[in-house]
């Protein structure tokens, strides 16, 4: 890092007090600030019981530096139970940066530096706000990195693809625990979020013969794959509401809470996007009515395991699919459980996952 730039430990006693009750004995939280490039980030390792701390760094506009620290410390969180459930050697990480300074490529310098002086304890990769050319400008300065590109056929590259797939396999799961069917032939799925990971699993959705009613922030992307696909579109505000068997959520977290699960008029929960439940109480709100949920982190695996796979040289991608597409077996085991024990599948992951991380 530059003599300007800063790496400031954050603990708990000194968090904000509206985000001291997502901290969950993190092993390092530390604010990152570069004057000269305007980076503004936080990285945040929850665990490295089982290997170096892997996540995503997300860029994004955020109101406040509190709020990026709850992002941060939730997704980090989010990220320890993902790896730990899909059998990686990897602990849990997150980053965020904040859009107060344009992404010049010294900005990512900067953030890149701060990454190589954690010394391999967190290993980033692209996520929200962030590209594969990002990831190649962090590569100059840090060798902590993944999702760099890569010729076809080869490991690593964008995750999306790889997030699409595993959520697709785990949706399936969740029609077969629900329906007792082994396809998505002729199911109304509502898919919120058309993005690399959403669109992805869209498309695969209409070539598996369901019918799709689409949403999106940006309604003119929804429009046009709506076009695309033979798909129905609708305002990103009614994606919600709208009657189908599977609402598909692939756009950012915090959906699920008391209100919006109320209005629901659907049978399963699967999609893509990181920590979908407000509440640690909506889980067994979604559980009340009925409605099978897929845990995010265990559903969304699958763009971490190919970072992962990428960053410790897998070479097979054969392999990486087929660790991919054990989540949906991975979620049928879930489900099994959840309905034996009587609780909710998010509280039954969580448990497996603690476990897993050594924190029971």
């Amino acid at each position: 890092m530059s003599a300007a730039a800063r790496l400031e430990p954050l603990t708990l006693a000194s968090l904000p007090a509206e985000t001291a009750a997502d901290f969950d004995g993190h092993e390092q939280v530390a604010l990152v600030r570069d004057a000269a490039s305007g980076l503004h980030a936080i990285i945040a390792i929850h665990s490295t019981h089982l290997g170096p701390a892997a996540g995503g760094v997300r860029r994004w506009a955020y109101a406040s530096e509190a709020d990026a620290l709850t992002d941060a410390l939730r997704l980090s969180r989010g990220m320890s139970y993902k790896n730990a459930m899909a059998g990686l050697k990897a602990g849990g990480g997150k980053a965020v940066v904040l859009a107060d300074a344009p992404k010049t490529e010294a900005l990512l310098d900067a953030f890149a530096a701060a990454v190589a002086a954690l010394g391999g304890r967190y290993v980033t990769a692209e996520d929200v706000g962030m590209t594969e050319h990002d990831m190649v400008v962090l590569a100059r300065t840090t060798r902590h990195v993944a999702g760099l590109p890569v010729a076809a056929g080869r490991v690593g590259g964008n995750p999306g693809p790889f997030t699409a797939r595993g959520t697709l396999a785990g949706l399936r799961a969740a029609v077969r625990h629900k329906f007792g069917r082994a396809d998505v032939r002729g199911l109304h799925v509502a898919v919120q979020g058309v993005g690399s990971v959403g669109g992805a699993l869209a498309r695969a959705l209409a070539a598996a013969g369901a019918r799709l009613t689409l949403a999106d922030a940006d309604a003119a992307r929804a429009a046009a794959l709506a076009a695309e696909l033979g798909a129905a579109h609708v305002p990103v505000g009614e994606i919600m509401a709208v009657p189908a068997d599977v609402f598909s959520p692939n756009a950012l977290g915090a959906i699920l809470d008391e209100a919006s699960i109320a209005a629901l008029d659907v049978a399963i929960v699967a999609g893509a996007a990181n920590n979908q439940l407000a509440t640690p109480h909506d889980g067994a709100r979604l559980a009340a009515r009925g409605i099978v949920y897929a845990p995010d982190y265990v559903i969304n695996a699958g763009g971490i395991i190919s970072v992962v796979a990428e960053y410790l040289g897998e070479t097979s991608l054969d392999s990486v699919n087929a660790q991919v597409d054990a989540i949906g077996p991975r979620l049928a085991a879930l489900f099994a459980d959840a309905d034996a024990s009587g609780l909710a599948t998010d509280v039954v992951a969580d448990a497996m996952a603690r476990a897993l991380i050594g924190r029971q």
